[in-house]
C-alpha cells in the first residue's frame, strides 16, 4: 500500500490511512494479509525542507540536499507505525538504509538497483506491518539519496517487486483513473483497467495520477498496480472488493474482456499538457547534419525535445524546424541555440508558451485505422486548428493554442464516445 502527501497530512489523516492499513491487514474471510506500507512526506513538507536548503547554500551539495530532504518521509514513516501500534498492530518502520534500497545514479534523481529485504520478509510472516520511506534509499557509497518528485511511487513497486507482492494499491486523491480529468469533463468515467502500455503513454502526456518510472517498473517486473483514493469513509468496503483502477498486462486485459468485466475500447483516455512551448528555427540551411547541430546540444543538457517537425525546403536549400520543448526549459533552451546561432546557421528563433498537448490513447488503435482522422475532424469542426502532430502505436498527439484545451478535451471525449451515459 502507497499514501501520498495529501493523504499523510497531518496527524487526523494519518489515523485514517491507519485505520485503511488495518482493515488490508485484518483480511477477511481468507485469514490475515501481510501488508507492507510506502509513504510519502506530508504535504507541502518537502518544499519546507527544500527552500531550507536553498537558504542555508544556493549551491547546495547535492547529498546533503537528499539527506535534509529524505527527512519528510521519515517523520511519515515512523508517525504511521506509531499510530499503528495505538490500534493494537504490530508494526515498525524501515528507513530505505536499513532495508536496504540500493540506488544508482545521481543524487536528487537516484534509480532503484535492487531492495533486499530478507529480514523485513520475515517480519511480515511474523504478521508485522512494514512502514517505509518512499522517495529516499542509499548510493553505493552509502549516502542517502532521493528519487525525484513523485519518486514514492516508484519506490513502492519496487518494494511490490521485491517482496512478490499480489497487487500494489496507490492510494492518492483521486479513486482511479478516469477517460479524461473530471474536472473538465463531468462525463468523464472511470476505468475499471488500463494497460501498463496506455498508463505509460497517459502518463507521459500529461495524466497527473501515476509517475511515469513507476508504470515503467511495473511492467518491468510485472508488479500489478491498483490506485484507489484514500478519501474514503471508515466503512468503506477493504481495498480487495473496492472499485479502483487496475494497471495490468496485455494478457490480463484480454482476460478481464473475454470475462465480460471490460469493454475493449477503441481509445481508452484523453490527456492534455499545458506545461510546452514550441520554438521555430527559420531559414536552417537544408543540409545533412543540420538538425543533429539544433538537437545535440539540447540533449547534452537533458532538454526533452517532443514534437518535430520540418518543412521541406523547396528552392533556396534552406527550411523551416519547428519542435516543443517543457515550458521549465525554454529560456535555456533559447540561450542554447543562440550561443551555436553560427555553427546552425538559422535566421531567428520563434517562442510560443502558449500552446497545449492533446492527447488520445489507446492499445485498440493498433489494429484500427481511423483514429486520427477522426481526431482530426472533430477539432476542425469546432475550427481548434492543429500546429503539429505526432504519433506512436497507441497514440496520437496535436499542438493546439493553450485557449482551446478544454474545449479540445471535451470535443474529442464526446467524438470517441467515451461520455458517461447519464
Amino acid at each position: 500500500m502507497k499514501f501520498g502527501g495529501t493523504s499523510m497530512a497531518g496527524t487526523e489523516r494519518i489515523r485514517r490511512v491507519a485505520g485503511l492499513v488495518r482493515a488490508q491487514a485484518a483480511g477477511h474471510g481468507s485469514g490475515r494479509n501481510e501488508v507492507a506500507v510506502v509513504v510519502s512526506a506530508m504535504a507541502g513538507e518537502t518544499d519546507r525542507l527544500v527552500n531550507f536548503c536553498r537558504e542555508a547554500n544556493p549551491l547546495y551539495d547535492p547529498a546533503e540536499y537528499d539527506v535534509v530532504v529524505a527527512s519528510g518521509e521519515q517523520v511519515t514513516s515512523g508517525l504511521l507505525a506509531l499510530t499503528l501500534q495505538s490500534l493494537g498492530e504490530k508494526a515498525r518502520s524501515w528507513l530505505g538504509w536499513q532495508l536496504p534500497v540500493k540506488t544508482v545514479g545521481a543524487h536528487a534523481k537516484a534509480r532503484v538497483e535492487t531492495i533486499e529485504a530478507p529480514e523485513m520478509l520475515e517480519a511480515l510472516e511474523r504478521g508485522e506491518i512494514a512502514v517505509i520511506p518512499g522517495f529516499q534509499g542509499v548510493s553505493e557509497e552509502g549516502r542517502i539519496t532521493t528519487m525525484g518528485r513523485g519518486g514514492s511511487d516508484t519506490s513502492a513497486v519496487a518494494v511490490a517487486a521485491a517482496v512478490g507482492a499480489d497487487r500494489c494499491d496507490i492510494y492518492t486523491d483521486v479513486d482511479g483513473v478516469y477517460t479524461t480529468d473530471p474536472r473538465i469533463v463531468a462525463k468523464a468515467r472511470k476505468l475499471k483497467a488500463v494497460t501498463y502500455e496506455e498508463m505509460l503513454e497517459l502518463a507521459s502526456v500529461g495524466a497527473k495520477v501515476l509517475q511515469t518510472r513507476s508504470v515503467g517498473l511495473a511492467m518491468k517486473e510485472g508488479v500489478r498496480i491498483q490506485v484507489l483514493s484514500s478519501f474514503i469513509g471508515d466503512d468503506a468496503p477493504p481495498a480487495d472488493d473496492l472499485p479502483g483502477t487496475l494497471i495490468v498486462s496485455d494478457e490480463e486485459m484480454d482476460e478481464l474482456v473475454e470475462k465480460g468485466l471490460m469493454e475493449r475500447q477503441l481509445v481508452t483516455g484523453i490527456a492534455h499538457d499545458k506545461n510546452e512551448a514550441k520554438v521555430i528555427l527559420t531559414r536552417v540551411p537544408d543540409t545533412p547534419g543540420a538538425v543533429a547541430n539544433i538537437f545535440e546540444p539540447l540533449a547534452e543538457a537533458s532538454i526533452n525535445v517532443d514534437m518535430i517537425i520540418q518543412n521541406v525546403g523547396r528552392d533556396k536549400g534552406e527550411t523551416d524546424v519547428t519542435f516543443t520543448v517543457p515550458q521549465a526549459d525554454l529560456a535555456r533552451a533559447q540561450a542554447l541555440l543562440e550561443d551555436r546561432r553560427g555553427e546552425i546557421g538559422f535566421n531567428r528563433i520563434i517562442t510560443d508558451s502558449k500552446i497545449a498537448k492533446i492527447s488520445v490513447v489507446g492499445v485498440g488503435m493498433k489494429s484500427h485505422a481511423g483514429v486520427a482522422s477522426t481526431m482530426f475532424r472533430a477539432l476542425s469542426d469546432r475550427g481548434i486548428n492543429i500546429q503539429a502532430i505526432s504519433t506512436s502505436e497507441i497514440k496520437v498527439s496535436v499542438m493546439i493554442d493553450e485557449d482551446e484545451t478544454e474545449l479540445a478535451v471535451r470535443v474529442l471525449h464526446t467524438a470517441y464516445g467515451l461520455d458517461a451515459d447519464d
